[in-house]
């Protein structure tokens, strides 16, 4: 039974409406950019226009005498800032927040100056006029299998895992797959651009940011400027979108540099063009896939190696193994990343980083070998169902995947399929049909979280949440309202806010888990301190929890997340364009706390992957270094018109016992696989493989000679 059809108590499993959406759609919500201060002056990037090399000067006397220009700050003239230090999620800082440190160049698009203005039209006149010279350095942005600086990058996870005898397991099977995979670089795009405003309030430094952790900017402004914590604030409250990228960047920095030296709020807002340097991106990848399996199917040999690239200044792994260590085990198991240095922007996540990708290469190898088996992919992907982690050895806490198939089979209508390709038409049109499997991976972060029963009968949440378009805030609303046992209009939930106290990002798909474990912890003990009280006092009575414990003692087991993706496309046998015609996604993804919010993410995932699949490609030119397409006129992402009929629903996936919240998270499990399943079904549709994203017309002409 879906979650649809079943019965709920509570406010958690029952469709609502955004707490905000009024607010949305009438303008009264204000977003980081639109938020007025007074005395407000504007900065504007100059970026690096080689792609290796060192300043020699910056001319910027000139400038200084253009209307309105109030400074430029560059590398002569900067603050000093201190970016040895370890951030959240126990990681380093892209050194590339250290702005203005020294004269070195690592990539084109690398910001050199800031120009500081009275108004956003000035500062980017003055921008555009100000002269830097450069000396310039060979430079390298190939980035090749046969790299002679590939490396095992030495991460927070294991680069290679390896068991059993590969070539001996490869040479006894029946039927073996060998094939390379590639995927380009991809870019976030959020609606919203990036915008940040700093100024100093009594001694205070206030930022208003679009970020995804209000806690994350803080803490690491505070360590990058030599602060104590506590005279930092940061505030988000509305984000237009983030997908990743919306960590600390160059644009908040630049704005406390800013404000530190004039003593007035700056903002500074990203173009769209700047965004495709600044805000980092998905490492392209190319990938190897050998499967070896018995006649009847049952895995022998898996490897899955990986390459990305990241920048010659930050180590970001694209680990697009991941899936790998976890849907499918085999006698003879092997994977590893593998990475080489550019002189390219870093690197960063991605919505469903290393999976999504990484799904591509392998459910694209596992429908070739259940071609060569002839065996349905379906029951191919049930014969290889893991006991336990293929990699970790750890039980399952759940493990819904043949679910997810029997259901999407079964709504799809995948019995009827003839698993033949090339034999369907509708006029001029090839059809095909084809499925992968989706993972990603559960898990949850120390968080805090307060709780106030009002005087006059409602409840204040506060907690340094994000929600980044995803409908966070209702989901939280509800989650308060079942832990205090009262209707959702009485319970206000604030977030965005670093006074709020330590709190996690939203990302990974952890957000809603870590926030709602941390609010009915807090809500649960005030409902028993409430019970043992006479009454509510004029200040009310807060109650604040802190999940570190918790969450550190919960025991550890392979926790995921899972989808079945089914597509249909339409291939014209003349002009080779790829037409989606449905997708069909059903997910087990833990308690679905807001049906109405949580079907909206499923489908923007799943349209993500058709953007990834069909349109998605940054082109780098070899000669600059640069970009040749960093706008979305060039950038190509899917439209309404690329957007078929998109279902997505759910299965039914109870928490384990010993799981106090039993949400699973969703950000990202509709992303993963859906590219894969569109290739399949193109394959279906013309007896062609596409093992190289996106499926462009022409590939599909070209790649296997015609159609």
């Amino acid at each position: 039974m879906t979650t649809t059809t079943a019965a709920r108590k509570g406010s958690v499993g029952s469709a609502h409406t955004r707490v905000e959406g009024r607010d949305k759609v009438t303008g009264a919500a204000r977003y980081s950019g639109e938020i007025p201060f007074a005395g407000l002056a504007h900065g504007w990037f100059v970026l690096s226009t080689v792609a290796r090399g060192r300043i020699r000067s910056v001319q910027d006397a000139p400038v200084l005498q253009m209307p309105g220009v109030l400074t430029v700050l560059h590398h002569r003239n900067a603050p000093r800032v201190d970016n040895n230090y370890i951030g959240l999620l126990g990681m380093v800082p892209d050194p590339g927040v250290a702005l203005f440190q020294d004269d070195r160049v690592p990539h084109v698009g690398w910001p050199v100056a800031l120009v500081v203005a009275e108004t956003p039209e000035q500062a980017r006149e003055a921008a555009e006029a100000l002269a830097v010279h450069y000396e310039t350095e060979p430079h390298d942005v190939a980035f090749s299998a046969g790299h002679p600086g590939v490396y095992v990058p030495d991460g927070r996870m294991p680069s290679v895992t390896a068991k059993g005898d590969l070539e001996a397991e490869l040479a006894a099977s029946a039927a073996v797959v060998d094939a390379e995979y590639s995927t380009p670089e991809e870019h976030h795009n959020p609606m919203e651009p990036h915008a940040a405003t700093a100024r100093w309030d009594g001694g205070r430094l206030e930022v208003v940011d679009s970020n995804q952790s209000a806690t994350w900017i803080a803490d690491d402004l505070a360590k990058l400027f030599s602060l104590d914590r506590a005279s930092v604030r940061v505030r988000s409250e509305h984000v237009g979108g983030a997908f990743g990228a919306k960590v600390l960047r160059a644009h908040q920095v630049a704005a406390v540099m800013a404000t530190t030296a004039l003593r007035r709020p700056v903002r500074v807002v990203l173009t769209r063009r700047q965004m495709f340097s600044l805000v980092g991106y998905r490492s392209p990848t190319i990938q190897r896939v050998r499967l070896g399996a018995a006649a009847d199917g049952r895995l022998r040999a898996l490897q899955h190696d990986g390459l990305c690239l990241t920048s010659t200044v930050y180590e970001w792994v694209e680990a697009c193994t991941v899936g790998s260590r976890v849907l499918y085990d085999a006698e003879a198991h092997h994977t590893s990343n593998r990475m080489v240095r550019l002189d390219v922007p870093s690197t960063t996540w991605v919505r469903a980083p290393g999976e999504a990708p990484g799904s591509f290469a392998l459910e694209s190898a596992i429908d070739e070998l259940a071609e060569k088996c002839e065996i349905d992919p379906i029951e191919l992907r049930a014969r290889n169902e893991p006991e336990r982690g293929p990699v970790s050895g750890l039980p399952f806490a759940g493990h819904r995947l043949p679910d997810c198939f029997r259901e999407g089979a079964r709504r799809f209508g995948w019995a009827e399929r003839d698993p033949r390709p090339g034999l369907q038409r509708d006029g001029r049109w090839l059809l095909g049909t084809g499925t992968a499997a989706a993972s990603f991976i559960v898990l949850a972060m120390p968080s805090t979280a307060a709780v106030t029963a009002e005087a006059d009968g409602t409840f204040t949440v506060r907690i340094a949440a994000a929600d980044v378009g995803t409908g966070a805030r209702t989901a939280l609303t509800l989650i308060a309202a079942d832990a205090l046992e009262v209707a959702p209009d009485r319970v206000q939930v604030r977030i965005g806010d670093s006074d709020f106290g330590p709190a996690m990002a939203s990302g990974g798909s952890m957000g809603t888990r870590s926030w709602g474990w941390a609010i009915m912890a807090a809500a649960g003990e005030l409902r028993e301190r409430l019970a043992l009280s006479p009454g509510i006092p004029p200040e009310g009575v807060t109650v604040r929890s802190d999940t570190t414990e918790a969450v550190r003692n919960f025991p550890y087991k392979e926790r995921h997340s899972y989808g079945a993706q089914f597509a249909e496309v339409a291939v014209d046998v003349t002009t080779g364009e790829v037409r989606v015609r449905r997708m069909l996604g059903i997910f087990a993804a833990g308690r679905i706390v807001n049906p109405l919010t949580a079907r909206n993410q499923f489908i923007g995932g799943m349209t993500w992957g058709i953007s990834m699949a069909l349109h998605e490609e940054a082109v780098r030119d070899q000669a600059t270094g640069g970009l040749c397409n960093a706008d979305l006129a060039g950038y190509h992402i899917a439209a309404h018109a690329d957007v078929p009929l998109i279902e997505a629903d759910w299965v039914d996936d109870p928490p384990e016992p010993d799981d106090p919240v039993g949400i699973k998270g969703i950000g990202e499990i509709s992303t993963v696989g859906t590219a894969a399943a569109i290739a399949n079904a193109v394959w279906h549709a013309t007896g062609v493989r596409h093992r190289n994203l996106p499926i462009r017309p022409d590939r599909v002409l070209t790649e296997g000679g015609h159609v």
